[in-house]
């Protein structure tokens, strides 16, 4: 079975892309390589950084050094970092919401964007836009920050983040899909998915499946 690097900048990422593997590809090796300053330093700065973007390239030889047949980021907000890393190793990297934007843009053109990290929006519509430009088609993209939602995760209050999302989610029933940004944001799915006729889509599932894919 292949091995999978599993890249984080957020301790909160961790459970839900193991959940994920558990449930849809347990047979996967994982390894997990934690950098809990990556999000803490983009939010100080505002911006990626050549220092930061070099952080990434090392992250992802290490990894590739380490054995990895693939390397997973679960880090939404550091695109152009991810891509740039991509490019220093042999191996393919996923970037966090790539598969899970492919599955968006098979759903319909109107796709609405939930974040509790503002920092993801900027980038996550970026690739969004360049992925349907890409391929032709033409969207209206709806996004929405829950301000709050991470802090309450992080102190152990998973109702609260999950309900703050829920909040949000009446502003967007008119999308042919609504995004969870972030894998953090994956356990408030289940409810979202009571609300919306929509398809629900996470980063941690898409992201295993399109894996289980490139290796069966």
């Amino acid at each position: 079975m292949p091995r999978i690097a599993l890249i984080h900048a957020t301790a909160l990422a961790i459970d839900p892309i193991r959940e994920a593997f558990a449930r849809i590809w347990p047979q996967a090796s994982t390894t997990h390589l934690l950098d809990d300053s990556l999000s803490a330093d983009l939010a100080a700065r505002g911006r990626l950084d050549a220092a930061m973007i070099a952080r990434f390239e090392t992250l992802a030889r290490y990894s590739e050094t380490c054995g990895a047949n693939a390397i997973l980021f679960t880090c939404s907000a550091f695109g152009v970092a991810i891509e740039t890393a991509a490019k220093h190793v042999r191996i393919p990297v996923l970037k966090p919401n790539e598969a899970m934007l492919e599955e968006a843009l098979g759903a319909g053109s109107r796709i609405g964007i939930v974040a509790t990290f503002e920092p993801t929006l900027p980038s996550m519509v970026e690739e969004l836009q360049a992925l349907a430009t890409s391929t032709g088609r033409k969207i209206e993209i709806h996004t929405r920050h829950v301000p709050g939602a991470m802090d309450a995760l992080a102190a152990g209050r998973g109702a609260d983040h999950d309900g703050a999302i829920a909040a949000t989610l009446p502003e967007l029933t008119s999308c042919d899909a609504v995004l969870l940004a972030q894998f953090s944001m994956a356990q408030a799915a289940i409810g979202a998915r009571k609300l919306l006729s929509c398809p629900v889509l996470t980063s941690p599932d898409s992201a295993v499946r399109k894996l289980q894919t490139m290796f069966n």
